[in-house]
């Protein structure tokens, strides 16, 4: 089991990111709360992991911190629930939103989130209550704090409309979500407010 990495980071492709480490690189997918405070491409970055073996190959998820990673792994026990919906979930809430939805059972908070109907939002609700407590570790910083901001992109709005698709997505939300936004802008920004125009519906 791989429970942490640290590395330098190399790409920056949301979802998903690239970590160099002593000349190796490592595929990571990320939810959204956890690439927004990514450091510039060629700084240091640590992470923790969990590392998933399946039929189709192995897959390694990173969290900022083992308060999202802990979250991440309670998800996965819930039926139904595969690690890029469980990623989705994180990116649509942070685990304090989480707890709260699940503790004043707000379905209405989850349906609005890519792959979660009114049916798996009962029972991600249902299965929750009694696994986000006060069990989970206590949140520590998993990314280095130089810079939460990444370098423009040539066309950030092609990279948010990208992040929104594999984050389950259709092409017409992401395009509608990212309208507007600047061609040349922060591509983590630009994630961020289409990710509050969808939830908003």
């Amino acid at each position: 089991m791989i429970g942490r990495i640290r590395g330098t980071l190399a790409e920056k492709n949301p979802p998903a990111i690239l970590v160099d480490v002593h000349g190796i690189g490592y595929e990571v997918d990320v939810p959204m709360s956890t690439f927004y405070g990514l450091p510039e491409c060629g700084q240091a970055v640590t992470l923790f992991t969990h590392f998933a073996v399946r039929e189709d190959g192995q897959y390694l998820y990173g969290f900022a911190s083992r308060e999202e990673q802990a979250t991440f792994r309670q998800l996965l026990k819930v039926s139904g629930i595969g690690a890029r919906t469980a990623l989705a979930v994180l990116s649509g809430l942070s685990v304090g939103e989480l707890r709260s939805a699940v503790a004043l059972q707000e379905a209405g908070r989850l349906v609005k989130i890519p792959g979660i109907g009114k049916k798996t939002a009962e029972r991600l609700l249902l299965e929750l209550r009694d696994r986000l407590g006060p069990g989970l570790p206590p949140a520590v910083p998993g990314v280095a704090p130089t810079s939460a901001e990444g370098a423009p992109a040539a066309d950030a709005r092609s990279d948010v409309v990208h992040a929104l698709l594999a984050l389950g997505y259709s092409e017409k939300e992401a395009l509608r979500a990212s309208d507007g936004l600047p061609a040349d802008g922060d591509v983590s920004d630009g994630i961020r407010v289409a990710l509050k125009k969808l939830s908003k519906g």
